[in-house]
């Protein structure tokens, strides 16, 4: 893998593979540049790809104090060197939390070619987890259960249904998941750490796909709704019989979204 030098000195680590124009992949929580592994080699076919480790986890390094604009910084980093190795505007696709730092690195650099956002937790004033689910994992990770901590943050938070966690924990990345799922406790309580400023992307140029599960929770639904009316431009497009993990439980259908809108 490479690495490059985020602003604060953190190293972040990439890995990059195929030819073609440019494309970023960003990952969200309880994962690192693997979670990709089922659609990479279709994209791979089509672009030059780079899968990046977010800080805290795989090839990337961390921060004494969390910040989610260092992890917008970190994407930004990714995609001037992505701009400066092919010579071309990137495109980058952010899932999940690995959404809204892939937003917000987007007013940092001028390398953007077209965004893709799917499910970014934006916060909207909707309560987004029980109050005391932090706390319930904390006691988890300190007894060492990583697992039922990772559990209860999908079935809670995300609110998975059953028959996708199960295809979740039948994934080669599941027990990276569980190794890394202390990252989860600073990223779930985005409600507190960040607000979205939607007059900040009022004159918001760059080519925006908000892709969104025909079955995901409301939370879900209403993060996109914020996005669409905030962001000039932008389209949703809904995956019918879908929800957050659609890489994974339809692949096909994913990855036809993005070729599309690319």
């Amino acid at each position: 893998m490479g690495q490059i030098t985020s602003r604060d000195g953190t190293m972040i680590g990439y890995q990059r593979t195929g030819a073609g124009h440019p494309l970023l992949l960003v990952h969200g929580s309880t994962a690192d540049h693997t979670r990709w592994a089922r659609v990479l080699p279709l994209f791979k076919a089509y672009f030059t790809v780079y899968t990046m480790d977010r800080r805290g986890r795989g090839a990337s390094g961390d921060s004494p104090q969390y910040d989610l604009m260092r992890e917008a910084e970190d994407v930004a980093a990714v995609v001037e060197a992505a701009f400066e190795q092919v010579g071309e505007p990137v495109s980058v696709l952010g899932h999940s939390f690995g959404g809204v730092c892939s937003l917000e690195a987007a007013l940092l650099i001028d390398r953007f070619n077209k965004l893709i956002l799917y499910e970014p937790p934006v916060p909207t004033g909707m309560p987004m987890y029980p109050p005391d689910l932090p706390d319930r994992m904390q006691a988890l990770i300190a007894c060492g259960e990583m697992e039922a901590a990772l559990e209860l943050f999908i079935r809670e938070e995300v609110k998975m249904p059953e028959h996708e966690l199960a295809v979740y924990r039948s994934l080669p990345m599941w027990q990276e998941r569980v190794k890394i799922v202390p990252t989860v406790l600073r990223e779930m309580v985005i409600d507190r750490t960040y607000t979205f400023d939607a007059l900040k992307f009022s004159n918001f140029q760059i080519p925006t796909l908000l892709l969104l599960g025909g079955d995901s929770p409301s939370l879900f639904r209403q993060a996109i709704e914020t996005l669409e009316a905030a962001l000039p431009g932008s389209r949703v497009v809904t995956m019918p019989g879908q929800q957050h993990i659609a890489m994974d439980t339809n692949p096909d259908l994913f990855i036809k979204q993005v070729l599309s809108f690319l």
